[in-house]
């Protein structure tokens, strides 16, 4: 007998989960961090899985924003937290499940008058079996199971805002390094404007007043292009952030711009708008949480029905083996499970609030940004006209200028008009290509073909366990 109970001990305690410490060291995960680069072969096998193709030149000799926003996925830690979630969240279902154990009490007792007795000793033991009633258990899973579908569409919420932050900082550097050669080609017309004023003054054919004002121009064209050029390397750091990389891992990388060298066009929101409210993955979660709640509220309400508790037993006395079984049952008198029931139902209406708040602050959104992109696209027209009209002139000017009927002064003149219309015709169209953007945040999906290279990057980045949010297992 004795034999028998430690061997049910040992079979117990063998079947325990063991503790393992995981170190978390700040300067090791920092260290990891400075050596992420874009020429990891975990990358490129990430890649090649979403892009279903084999990529013979690695690296590529240009990242496109295709292969960014991959990278993007593959190496943000913001996909790395979101996943984490998801776990705590379908570990949650296994909790949920759990079923309780029964549990056995062991009793001894000695006797002091042992007159005619076979042993001073009584023996025995008692078992004590739970059921669960109402249900209890499979509202508990549902609830569980309903948090994971949330945390899960968190996941795709999570790459979303990756995708979006990445096309923002991409189009900053874009807008930047355009600015850039815009600006040095007027600094350079500056300068020649400048250098005539000043032979001009030489022989008395201008003012002092015309060379300081042509001088003032070109410092502030100076200035301007030195701005930029700060524009340009702080969207560089921010397109690198944007990937989770630091800044110098992206030294030495052509980035291409192919995504934004074509002029958007007026998008049809009619059914995208529609899909947008019910398909968005915050209002999907969303209503997951409030599906989440519904459970609750039924597992408390099941809660008013007491749990039932059969307790077998066995004692030896004296050579006489008793057999007892007991019933246990709460007996719900004083309490009735009042307060937790009032609290699940607020929290269901605290998530329907929410919803319906979601839904509505998405609905705005939208409309703010079509109109936005909209009148970005009447803008860009009007500055299209206007650069058509600029490259008219500058041609006008250069016939006239070969005629002999300008000067270099006019030609320089009309070279720098031309310029800085061209200039502001890029304005235009980068704020176009920003209104898009904010349209696209706004009913969370890309308006083109790029779509699908979303959802196959967040759906492998979903599978298994071999892949990580921030990248495989390093």
């Amino acid at each position: 007998m004795k034999a028998k109970f430690i061997l049910i001990v040992i079979i117990i305690l063998t079947g325990c989960a063991g503790f393992h410490r995981e170190a978390l060291s700040p300067s090791l995960t920092a260290s990891e961090f400075e050596c992420r680069t874009l020429e990891s072969t975990e990358l490129r096998k990430y890649l090649e899985q979403n892009l279903h193709k084999e990529i013979v030149q690695w690296p590529p000799k240009s990242w496109g924003f295709n292969l960014l926003v991959l990278a993007a996925l593959y190496y943000h830690p913001d996909m790395d937290v979101a996943r984490a979630r998801w776990g705590v969240a379908k570990a949650g279902i296994v909790t949920a499940g759990g079923r309780p154990n029964p549990g056995i009490s062991l009793l001894g007792q000695h006797h002091s008058d042992t007159t005619g007795g076979i042993s001073a000793w009584t023996w025995g033991a008692s078992f004590d079996i739970p059921f669960e009633t109402a249900g209890k258990r499979g509202y508990r899973i549902r609830r569980a199971e309903h948090l994971s579908d949330a945390a899960r569409l968190d996941v795709s919420t999570a790459a979303w805002r990756v995708w979006g932050r990445l096309r923002k900082s991409l189009l900053a550097l874009y807008s930047s390094s355009r600015r850039e050669q815009f600006l040095e080609d007027a600094l350079a017309i500056r300068r020649s404007t400048a250098d005539i004023f000043e032979r001009r003054l030489a022989v008395g054919e201008s003012s002092r007043f015309e060379l300081t004002n042509s001088r003032v121009d070109l410092d502030r064209t100076r200035l301007l292009l030195s701005e930029t050029q700060k524009q340009k390397a702080e969207a560089r750091a921010s397109l690198a952030g944007a990937i989770g990389l630091q800044v110098n891992a992206l030294a030495g990388t052509d980035i291409s711009f192919d995504i934004f060298e074509k002029p958007p066009e007026a998008v049809s929101l009619g059914e995208v708008r529609r899909q947008a409210l019910v398909n968005r993955s915050d209002i999907s979660a969303a209503l997951s949480g409030y599906e989440a709640a519904q459970s609750a509220l039924q597992l408390e309400i099941a809660r008013q029905y007491p749990d039932v508790h059969i307790g077998p037993g066995y004692e030896w006395d004296q050579g006489d083996n008793k057999w007892s079984l007991g019933l246990a049952v709460e007996l719900p008198i004083l309490n009735r499970n009042e307060g937790p029931i009032q609290e699940a139902r607020a929290r269901r209406k605290d998530a329907a609030a929410k919803f319906r708040a979601l839904q509505a602050a998405v609905i705005g959104k939208i409309d703010k940004a079509q109109a936005a992109y909209l009148e970005a696209l009447k803008k860009l027209e009007i500055a299209d006209t206007m650069a058509a009209t600029g490259k008219d002139r500058l041609q006008m000017a250069l016939n006239r200028f070969d005629s002999g009927a300008a000067s270099r002064l006019d030609l320089e003149q009309a070279r720098l008009e031309f310029s800085l219309t061209s200039l502001a015709r890029f304005d235009a169209f980068v704020s176009a290509q920003e209104g898009l953007g904010m349209l696209e945040d706004a009913v969370q999906r890309p308006l083109n073909k790029q779509e699908l290279l979303l959802k196959e990057g967040i759906s492998y980045l979903e599978s298994g366990d071999k892949m990580k949010g921030g990248g495989a297992e390093r």
